[in-house]
């Protein structure tokens, strides 16, 4: 066939997709069969939905650009993409993606169909942007690492004040606020310099006022080597992502250490390199890790259950290169952002069905998303040598 006779092919494909509705093209790194964690004969208890690389990935596509792309052969993806996204948070179906190379944040509005930037404004412009967090109002946090201030913005974007400082912070990355958002937690990374501080310290909601710090530089018990992201459980317990010393450290409300687990490894339950953290409705915890390239899910106490992913240098749905942000939402869906491959997937919990929920466009009980994964599962968890190794529940 000529090149002419395949481009009045496309043509007529792309007319008749107009006319009765057009089904959806195989994208750059779909899935051909159902991918599910774990493994089969394991029972499944996610399975991966979908992946955002652009916002073509989200709004409804305008029939014109279908009609030139056919014409003239250009790539099927479109839309405004990310430069390097960093951290995620999520509510209603409503993915906020932080990229600091663009200095803004990327809002994938699933059940509305649309995209949007926030803090692209002059007057309250991000520089830097890396740790999020939304609360209870959809209000959402941002942590600004150059300006070392925290930015506060409504579920439309505008924007609604400011916490901390260059007097207050010195290497702010993640954020974290309380469930009713009385409380709001910023992780000060620290350095190498001895000035430096390893602390988080926590603010007022409302009033934005300092209230107490906790941590300082060291090995010990409720201190830390270069943290990087902090999330509040549903029981107000605050899980601190404590990346030089590879571990997880829990607090109570107040700063209390109460434990830790985690340690630096190449098995499950181990740590390389902890990047973000995310909390469930069910109070479990899941971490990502840049060189083991997935998500290890825990319970609240620190046992392993499951892993998500695995390292790969192929752009393929639940492979990374360097997995970032990780966030759960109401619905109990599982997103996690790889800087490399510049993409966000999507994993829903075996127990909704596909179609449920706020991200697929419906509205669903809150207690139906409850469930996901049992107290302890075994199977197969992540080794950083690739592939998988027999996890046993562990005896408390």
């Amino acid at each position: 066939m000529t090149a002419t006779f395949h481009r009045l092919l496309l043509v007529a494909l792309a007319l008749a997709g107009l006319a009765g509705g057009c089904a959806e093209a195989p994208r750059k790194g779909g899935a051909s069969r159902e991918i599910v964690f774990p493994s089969p004969p394991e029972e499944p208890r996610f399975v991966f939905e979908r992946s955002l690389y652009t916002s073509a990935d989200v709004t409804e596509e305008d029939r014109n650009a279908m009609l030139r792309r056919a014409l003239t052969g250009e790539g099927e993806r479109g839309g405004e993409g990310m430069a390097k996204p960093y951290g995620i948070a999520a509510s209603a179906g409503r993915i906020y993606v932080s990229d600091p190379v663009a200095q803004t944040i990327k809002l994938f509005d699933i059940p509305a169909k649309k995209y949007a930037t926030i803090g692209a404004d002059p007057q309250d412009q991000l520089v830097q942007p890396l740790g999020l967090d939304v609360d209870a109002k959809e209000n959402l946090y941002v942590v600004d690492a150059v300006t070392k201030q925290v930015k506060v913005y409504d579920a439309k974007g505008k924007f609604l004040r400011l916490l901390g400082g260059p007097k207050m912070l010195s290497r702010p990355s993640g954020v974290a606020v309380s469930p009713g958002g009385e409380r709001v937690y910023v992780v000060d990374t620290g350095g190498v310099q001895r000035h430096e501080e390893h602390r988080v310290r926590v603010f007022d909601g409302a009033s934005g006022a300092h209230l107490f710090d906790f941590g300082k530089r060291g090995t010990g018990e409720g201190e830390f080597n270069l943290a990087r992201d902090a999330a509040v459980a549903p029981d107000g317990r605050v899980y601190v992502v404590d990346s030089g010393n590879f571990r997880i450290q829990v607090f109570d409300r107040d700063g209390k250490f109460l434990k830790a687990f985690g340690g630096v490894g190449r098995y499950p339950g181990n740590f390389a390199r902890p990047r973000e953290i995310a909390i469930d409705r069910e109070g479990r915890v899941y971490v990502s890790d840049a060189a083991f390239g997935n998500v290890q899910i825990f319970d609240g106490d620190g046992q392993l259950l499951m892993h998500i992913g695995e390292r790969s240098e192929r752009d393929q749905p639940a492979r990374y290169m360097l997995p970032s942000g990780v966030a759960v939402d109401r619905d109990g869906r599982l997103y996690l952002a790889d800087e490399f491959f510049r993409r966000v997937d999507v994993f829903r919990p075996a127990a909704l069905k596909a179609g449920e929920g706020h991200a697929a466009g419906s509205a669903m009980p809150a207690a139906a998303a409850g469930g996901a994964l049992p107290a302890a599962t075994g199977g197969a968890a992540a080794s950083p040598a690739g592939g998988t190794v027999p996890v046993e529940p562990k005896s408390k």
